[in-house]
Formats: C-alpha cells, structure tokens, sequence
C-alpha cells in the first residue's frame, strides 16, 4: 500500500445514516477564513485526516468533497499501486470524478483479503480474541530476508512481504502455502521477479512487481481453487493460468507478450491493462464457467455491479437516429378524362377536368423514324398530362372514366416521393431514425439480459495491441468485454465451439484478419462498437453460429464489413455499415442471417451482396450512396428483401445477377443512377410491391448477357479470404430445412404489384431468352416507354398493369418478340399507346386510351392478334397499320378521336390483316341537345364499366356520359 492508503476509514465509509446529522448550522471558525484559503489549507492532510474532517458537520464534509480535482487528485496519482484511472486507453483524459476513482480502487485492492473476515467471523468466541496484526517482513540486501523464499517460509496468514529493489531469482517452484501479500517497493520497475510460482492457498495479492518467467518453466503464476489479485504489475514472455473455481482480479498491469490462460473460470476481472506483441492470444477463456465457485465469487460480483457501467444511457448514444417506421400512402384515385370531339352539354360534369387547350398539352409530339411519337413537352406530374391540344375544338364532348390505380403496399422511405433536386447533399429525412443501443436494449429483454450479465471473464478497459491474437474463446467459454481497445493485431476476438461473447463499447481497428470471428455456434451480444480499418471483414459469422450484433459502427474496412457463411447466422441490427471497400454485408454458403434496420451507405461495392447459395432475412435498412448495386444477389443467392430504403446509389439499386433469386418485396428503390432493379434473364427473382422511382436509368430492367462485375473494383469475382490462416476449407454442402413461409418455390421470374415511376428510360425493359411475367404493376411518368421488349425468344407476359403517362410509347415490343398483353390500362401516354414489331404478340382485353399517338400502331413484319381491346386516340388513328402486317383484329371497341381523322389507317392493300367483328365509335356534333342511348349503347357502357373498372375491383356510378349520338359501326 501507498502511504496514505491505510487501514483508517475512507471519507466514503462514513456511514450515511450519519451525514444527514450532522450539524450544518456550525460554521468554519478561525477567523472566517475564505473556502479558498481552507482548501488550500486541507490540501496538506493524508487521507486519514481527510476522513476524520469530513465528520465534523456538513460543512465541513462538502469541503471535503469539493477537493476533487486537487488533493484527491494528488492522492490517486501518488499512489504506487494504481496509475491514471483511464489508463492505457485515454491516460490524458481525466476521468468524471477523482475522488470516485480513488474510492473504486481502494475498494477493489481490499478484495483479497474479504475471506479474512469470514474466517473470524466464523469462529466461535471471536469477540472475545484479540485480533492478531498483521506483519510486514521485508526482502532485500540489508533487510531481514535475502529471497523471496526464506521470507514466505516465515510467514503467518496475511501477512505483507515487501521486495525492496532488486532482481529476485527463484530456482525452485514457489508454492504458496498461506495468504499473503508480495508488495514490490518503489517505483515499477524497480523489483523484478524471475519465478513460477504456485498458489495453493485461499487467496493472494501481488502488487508493483515485473514478472519473468523462471528458468525451468514458462509458467510464471498459477492457481486452480484460489483467488488472485495483480495490482500495477508487468509481466513479460511467459504465462500465467487459472483453472476453476479459482478466480483473479487483475489491474493496472501490463503483459508484454504473455498469455493469460483461464480454465472453467466462475469469474475473473481483468482492468485497465495493457496487452503488448502477444505471440499468439492474450487471453484465452476454455471451458464452461464452473459450478463451484470460491469464496471471492461474490465479493467480485458485487464489486462489478458496484463500479460505473458502460451501459449506453438515452443521452450517451453518439450514433445516427434512423425512425424505420414512417409509412407514406402515397397512392391515390387518378381520374382520366376522355375528351372525344363534339358539342359539349350544359349537364356534362366538366368543372374538375382539366381544361381543354391547357399548357400541359399544348404541344404536339414529333413521329420518329420508327413511326414512333417522341414528345417534347416537358415531364408531367402525377397527376398526368391533358390529353388536349390548342387546335382542338372548343364544343367538345368529354366522357369521364374513373378507376382506381392499384399500387404497392406502402413503404419504408415514402417522403423519397418527390424529385431528388440536383447538386442538393443528400439529406435522410428526420423520421428515418436508427434506433439507439438503449432503445433496442429496452425493447428486447433477451439483449438486455446479455448486456448486463456477468460470467466467465470480464475484460474491461484493456488495450491489446501489436500482436497475433486479442481474446480467445472456446469450449463452451463465456466472456464479457467492456470500453476495450483492439489495434494492429491479426485479429481481435475468436469465439468458437458454442462458446458466448458479450461485447460492449469496444474499439477495434488495423486488424490483419477479421476483427471478430465467430465459428463453430459461437453466439453472444455484440453490440456499440466501433470497427474499422480492419483487412478482413469487421465481423465474421460462419459454422452455425448465431450472434446478435446490434448499433456498431463498422466502417472504412478493407474487405467487407459483415461476412456470414458457412450456415451461419445471426441478427445484425441497427448498425451503422460504411464506407468499406467491399459489400457492407456479405452473405454466401448458406448464410442465413436476419438483416433489419440498418444504415449501410457510401460502400465502395454492393451495400447487401448474397451470392453462392446465401440466403437472409433482409427487412427495413437503409442502403444508400454504394457504389455498385445496393442489393446484390447472384450465383444462387435466395434472400428476401424486405421493405428497404435504397437509394442515391452510384450504379443499379437491385441487381439480381446470374442464377439469383429470392423475393424483392415493398422497398423503395429511388434515385440510383442506374437501374432500379437490374435483372439477369437466368435468374428467377420474384419482385413485388415495390416503389421504384427516379432511378436514372431504367425502373426494372431485364438483360440476357452476363454484367461483368467480376471485373468491377471491388465487385464479388474477386473471392474475399474466407479460409482461416490460409487453410482450405471444405464447406457444408448439406442444406439446412427450409420451413421459411416467406419463400415460395418461384419458376419463372415475376415483376408484380410494383409501382415504377419517373425514371430516366423505359419504367420496365426487356431483353431476355427467359419467360417473364409482368402483372399488376404501375408504370407511370417514365423518361422514355412505359414497356420496352427488345427480345423476348420466350413468352412475356404483360397482365393486368397500369401504363401511363409515359414520355413515350406505353408499351414496344420489337421484332422477334413474344408477348402477351392481357388486361393493361394504357392511358395518356405521349407516344402511341402500344407499337410492335412482334412476330407472335398477342393483344386482348386492354384499354387503350387517351395516348397522343395512335391507339396501337402496328409495324411491317409483325405478327398481332388484337382482341377485345377499347381503344381511343384523341389526335391520330385507333388503330395504324403500317406496310406488310400480318394480324387479326376482332372484337374490338374503338373510339374515334378528331373527326378529320378515320379511327383505322392501313397504308397498303394488306390481306393478311383481318378485321372481323369490331365496333367502332363514331360521334356527330348535335350542340346542345342531350339524346337518349339505345340499348347497344347502354350495353357497350356497362362493357366499359366492367372492362376498366371491374377488374380494379371498384364500380362507376356514371361510366359513360354522352351529350352526342354515337354513330356505331360493326366490321
């Protein structure tokens, strides 16, 4: 012990029953002196006379108290057996209090010698002995004993034996026999002890020493049922052993290359120490905690509960608050207004259409080369585009047609609505909010009960540096790691072979290899880390292990920040996952992980990549400003992608590479500079109720060829090292049961219930070999087509969408294209509504309706069968066919637009097109006279009725209003 740290009372044994008597009416006599001149005066007094002023009245004891940052300052920092209380980690930062510091340590040096006190209070008659004192024999030249093992021979229990300065070699083991305490004299340094020493006693204490392995042996200390306490020691290139239910209480020390090596411990402590150039791990924790536990166990437990938690509280938590929460309904009922040429009734409902001759319209649409009209207007709103044009006339008859515009499930990011504003910084709104290590602790009683347990090892405030290995976990090992520091070694922390980590508020960087490595069931909390600059990936999850790994920051790593593997899995939540130089998160050989609530941005590759027969449960994260795709899935890849936020990436948001798969289901895709979804024809990827918009170049796009992307930097053809130090590794082929309700069997690559908005090409491109099926979806307000079949040797289904709005052509299909479009709404697009060069292209059951263009224009060498559509063109013909077709047009309903033009235009004398069995809508101007429909009409209302919205599941009060007679013609 110091010189001031004796047996008197500390200031904070004064009993608190008592300080609230104490008398605070009786004041600081000696003439008044002021407070400053007292403390000055109080700085001169020892610790014992500290003590006894702070009982005199309350003044006296706030006095005291408010010495902090000087004389109990000084007493901290005097004192031999302790070193700066943020030592190693932050020696220059003082700590809250020095005052508590000073307490906490002078609390645990007194650990060791609890099982004295239990000894007397267990024998009979104790009040009635005298307490024998406790002597202090001294080691040294000059001094009463020459070695350290004369000294122990005439020791008594509890005893001090103090080593004055000198090098002290043992050439025997030292066995200790009784409790006592070696105390080295003078500074650190000064007292070296070359032994193996040996504890068969109850407990020990061994403070101020530098420890050398004996000549004979590596083994510098070892118990196996005893307790230990290191105070202010160093030890250098040997090791040192605990075998339960022995215990230890380490602090203030450092190992230079020394392994400390715990065996089924029940509890160990080691504190503010410094581990140095270890050559393989510094710690290793083997063994289940044992069930027998020593006499110090709970001393020790309390003694942690007692000192300050590094428990995150609601206003310590630095990271970056992400609300996953917010839903926006961004989908409401368009209304399209069909304005066909003639008088306009007084009765006719026209105050909420737009009006005839509106900007919005006001300009015509120029014919490409391939007949195809290529607006020039700008971009339109939702809420579409009039249909109208300045030289219409002002008489005009104007059918009102509802329906219900059926789009995705609402979800995660729907404020992302609007236009992202060019040259702005990207700004996360304030409702997407990460939740805070506290937070998710609240909420989740199984974490919180991780957090706060204590079993096997605590290693907290510990800096292990400049070595192999950090800690070692195996066998069934438990540990808990606080507040530690992990830099340039191989790798930080292995936990292994079902053994449990708990990893609080640690720093972990500049590793060789993974920061930390889980394998073989290994699980546990890892939880308010900061993992960064690591060679490997941050963390690495394989061989059935299961963590929980919950608000890290994994940042700048070299590799990857999350690797799972090998059948491992976990659940990775509300981390902070950016800027590493491969995928954020990394899922192959039937990794299985849950993925939920993260932010994972500015990667330098995919923010999510799943290839080599991953899978995953990825649901409500942030994936943002990656440089390649935000969700990456090939090479058997089977995820679900769940209710995401990606966007402002660099390349496409989605890409479903060769042979992936899985389920895409109610993200918002927006704003990525590439495509929306980027899709493979090989892969069979199921994307549903998606919001796709913005992206600049298509919504969801299908190619046959292969990407390239394992030439991209950083892309996933370069294989990440996942074999441990270098060794081949044989991984499970076995797959495990898949009971997942959430993957169906898919066979065929489906694009359903998405709303595809706004993007820069076509909303939906196709360029396959494979079958697609395109259902339910709505493509609206696209820079280019709303469709684009540029190859299609197998059937494209198209059923059931809503195509609108497009600054093109609704739907193209190319030459030597097999499509089927089936029950689409194709409204107000400024192209025609469908064009096609297809040789085996089927149209039935559509609306056609309100496009600038033709209704549907067909081109020389197609191959069409038209069927049951209704179609309208306000400015050219409904039905355009151009050159050598060959088609069949039957039963069709079509309205005539402008009456300067004929509702079909066939260029040359074709006989391959047939007509048979169409009606076709005529209307002669009657001004101002409202005429009754006959029953044909009526008949044709009720058609229309259930063609447009009968199958959006919603009914017209008023589907048709008329104020001309219909002319109708049948061919």
């Amino acid at each position: 012990m110091c010189g001031h740290c004796c047996s008197t009372p500390l200031l904070d044994q004064v009993p608190a029953s008592l300080i609230p008597c104490l008398d605070s009416k009786v004041t600081m006599e000696a003439g008044g002196l002021p407070l400053e001149l007292w403390r000055m005066i109080l700085a001169y007094l020892h610790l014992p006379d500290l003590g006894r002023c702070s009982l005199v009245c309350r003044a006296w004891y706030e006095l005291i108290l408010s010495l902090d940052s000087t004389r109990w300052r000084q007493l901290c920092l005097d004192c031999i057996e302790c070193r700066h209380p943020n030592w190693p980690n932050q020696p220059n930062v003082e700590p809250e209090s020095w005052r508590e510091a000073f307490k906490q340590h002078y609390l645990a040096s007194k650990t060791w010698t609890k099982n004295a006190l239990d000894l007397e209070s267990s024998i009979c008659f104790s009040l009635f002995r005298r307490r024998r004192e406790r002597r202090t024999l001294s080691v040294g030249p000059g001094h009463e004993f020459d070695s350290l093992g004369s000294a122990l021979a005439m020791a008594s229990l509890y005893d001090r034996i103090v080593l004055f300065p000198g090098v002290y070699e043992e050439q025997g083991e030292i066995i200790l026999k009784v409790p006592v305490e070696i105390v080295g004299h003078g500074k650190l340094g000064e007292v070296a002890l070359l032994a193996s020493i040996d504890q068969h006693c109850s407990t020990t204490r061994l403070c101020n020493l530098v420890f050398m392995p004996a000549w004979f042996s590596p083994f510098m200390f070892k118990t196996t049922s005893g307790h230990v306490q290191f105070d202010n020691c160093n030890f250098e290139n040997g090791h040192i052993q605990i075998h339960g239910p022995g215990t230890c209480q380490v602090k203030f020390c450092t190992f230079k290359n020394t392994h400390v090596f715990l065996h089924n411990v029940p509890l160990c402590v080691l504190e503010n120490c410094e581990f140095v150039g270890s050559e393989n791990n510094s710690v290793t924790v083997e063994g289940h905690p044992s069930a027998d536990k020593n006499w110090a166990y709970k001393y020790l437990l309390g003694l942690i509960k007692s000192s300050p938690s590094v428990l995150p509280t609601e206003n310590s938590d630095s990271l970056m608050s992400l609300d996953l929460e917010s839903r926006d309904q961004a989908w409401s009922p368009r209304t399209c207004d069909i304005v066909i040429e003639g008088s306009q009734s007084p009765t006719s409902p026209t105050s909420s259409s737009p009006k005839p001759g509106s900007k919005a319209g006001s300009q015509e649409a120029e014919v490409g080369s391939d007949g195809e009209r290529v607006a020039q207007t700008p971009d339109s709103s939702d809420g579409g585009l009039s249909p109208s044009g300045e030289d219409e006339d002002e008489d005009q008859l104007m059918y009102r047609l509802s329906y219900q515009v059926q789009g995705p499930r609402p979800v995660l990011g729907g404020s992302f609505l609007g236009p992202p504003l060019p040259g702005a910084s990207i700004q996360l709104p304030s409702c997407l909010v990460l939740n805070s290590l506290q937070q998710e602790l609240q909420k989740d009683k199984e974490a919180m009960a991780l957090a706060s347990s204590v079993q096997g090892c605590l290693i907290r405030k510990c800096l292990f540096r400049d070595g192999k290995g950090g800690v070692f976990v195996c066998s069934y090992g438990r540990a808990k790691m606080e507040g530690n520091i992990f830099r340039n070694l191989t790798y930080a922390v292995r936990c292994i072979h079902n053994s449990k980590i708990v990893m609080l508020r640690n720093d972990i960087h500049r590793c060789r290899a993974s920061g930390i490595f889980l394998r073989l069931e290994g699980g546990g909390l890892i939880a308010g880390n900061n993992i960064y600059h690591n060679a490997e990936a941050g963390v690495d999850i394989r061989k059935k292990s299961d963590p929980l790994i919950l608000c890290n920051q994994i940042h700048h790593g070299l590799r990857s920040g999350i690797v799972v593997l090998g059948n491992g899995k976990g659940i990775i939540r509300s981390n902070q996952i950016f800027s590493n130089k491969e995928a954020g998160i990394y899922i192959l050989y039937h990794g299985n992980p849950i993925v939920s609530g993260n932010h994972i941005f500015k990667g330098r590759a995919a923010g999510i990549a799943v290839n080599e027969n991953g899978k995953g449960l990825i649901t409500e994260n942030v994936i943002r400003e990656n440089q390649w795709g935000g969700v990456d899935i090939r090479r058997g890849g089977v995820p679900v992608l769940r209710s995401n936020l990606i966007c402002f990436g660099y390349s496409d948001g989605v890409v479903v590479g060769e042979e992936g798969k899985g389920l895409i289901e109610g993200n918002t895709i927006y704003a990525n500079k590439g495509c929306g979804v980027w899709m493979m024809s090989s892969s069979l990827p199921h994307v549903t109720s998606n919001h796709v918009s913005y992206n600049g170049l298509y919504g969801v796009a299908m190619f046959s060829q292969k990407d390239g992307s394992g030439e991209f930097p950083g892309g996933h053809g370069a294989q990440e090292n996942f074999s441990e130090d270098g060794d081949a590794i044989l991984w499970e082929t076995e797959l495990e049961k898949d009971d997942d309700p959430l993957r169906r069997p898919i066979t065929i690559a489906l694009v359903e219930s998405n709303s595809i908005n706004h993007n820069g090409a076509s909303g939906l491109y196709v360029q396959s070999s494979e079958a697609l099926h395109i259902i339910t979806n709505v493509i609206h307000a696209n820079g280019d087509r709303g469709i684009t079949v540029a190859q299609s040797s197998q059937l494209t289904r198209v059923a059931n969408n809503s195509i609108s709005c497009n600054r093109q052509s609704g739907v193209k299909v190319e030459a030597q294209c097999k499509v089927e479009l089936r029950g689409n709404g194709i409204y107000d697009n400024r192209g025609h509504g469908i064009i096609t060069k297809g040789d085996s292209t089927i149209v039935i059951e559509n609306d056609i309706i309100g496009n600038r263009g033709s209704g549907l224009q067909l081109l020389p060498r197609s191959d069409t069968k038209v069927i049951k559509n209704r179609i309208h063109s306000f400015r050219a013909y409904g039905i355009a066919v151009r050159g050598r077709t060959k088609a069949l047009v039957q039963e069709n309903i079509i309205f005539q637009g402008k009456t300067n033009k004929t509702i079909f235009q066939q260029v040359s004398n074709n006989h391959e097109c047939i007509m048979k069995n169409n009606k076709f809508l005529v209307f002669k101007k009657k001004p101002r006279v409202i005429h009754e429909l006959g029953e044909e009409a009526n008949s044709l209302a009720a058609v229309m009725n259930r063609t447009i919205c009968g199958r959006r599941g919603k009914s017209l009060k008023s589907p048709l209003s008329m104020s001309a007679v219909p002319t109708e013609t049948s061919l």
